[in-house]
Formats: C-alpha cells, structure tokens, sequence
C-alpha cells in the first residue's frame, strides 16, 4: 500500500537561490506521510478513535537535486521498518522522469492522546505498517 502523491512546485516554495527551500522538502514529505495514512484508513478521525497521535522524533533527509517551480513531483511513502513503540517511514520524492531529488527516513512515536506519553502501536497502525511492507525491529 505505497502511496504515491503527486505535487506542482509553486512560486511560493522557491527560494532567492531560485530553487525549491530546504525547508519545503520536509512539508512535501508531510504531506506524503499524510496521504500514506489516509489510504491506510488512519486519518486524523481514525487516530483520535484510537487515543493516539503520532509525532516525527527523527528525519534523516538526503537532498540529491534541486527542484525548480513548475515541476512537477511525486512523493512516494512506504513501510519500513516497526517497532514497539515507533516506526519508520522510507519517503522518496521524485520528478516527472522518476529521478529521486531527494529521499528519506522518517521515524514516529505513537503517543497516548490523553497521557502525552509514548504507548505500543494500536494493532491497527501495526498492520497496516505491515501490510505494507515495514519489517519488525
């Protein structure tokens, strides 16, 4: 269950050096991971069934080529890995051609909405991280 969210560089995102800011990268990511978890079933109304909220502890980014408004992008999300209590997400994002311009790993905690603790995955994430391909820590 990859998703695959397609995107248009506007004029806003760009940057003086002319290209697309470091800074947005990680806003298409999001946008990504959000698509991922609504094509799982986990929307916000979905998390907040379950008690949880989810929050980034790590991005590791790897910036490969600028991108440039008008382009047009693909970010790809995926499973990659499960743990306990946290989670990975492998996130590429791509242009039309299918060169990667940047790629990433982002790992979550699954928090208690009431406490604002970390707690164990619901089964619900669980599987779909699954179903999707992440591999147990």
């Amino acid at each position: 269950m990859p998703s695959e969210l397609e995107l248009v560089v506007r004029s806003t995102e760009i940057d003086v050096n002319g290209h697309v800011n470091n800074a947005k990268y990680l806003e298409y990511l999001e946008w990504g991971r959000e698509d991922w978890y609504e094509r799982a079933g986990l929307d916000y109304a979905a998390f907040l069934e379950l008690g949880i909220q989810t929050v980034t502890v790590n991005v590791t980014i790897n910036y490969r080529r600028e991108c440039v408004q008008g382009e047009k992008l693909v970010v790809r999300t995926s499973a990659l890995r499960i743990g306990r209590t946290s989670y990975a997400l492998r996130q590429e994002l791509a242009d039309a051609e299918g060169r990667v311009r940047a790629d990433a790993e982002v790992t979550s905690v699954c928090m208690d909405a009431a406490e604002r603790r970390s707690r164990e995955l619901p089964e619900r994430l669980r599987a779909a991280l699954a179903a999707d391909g992440g591999a147990s820590a």
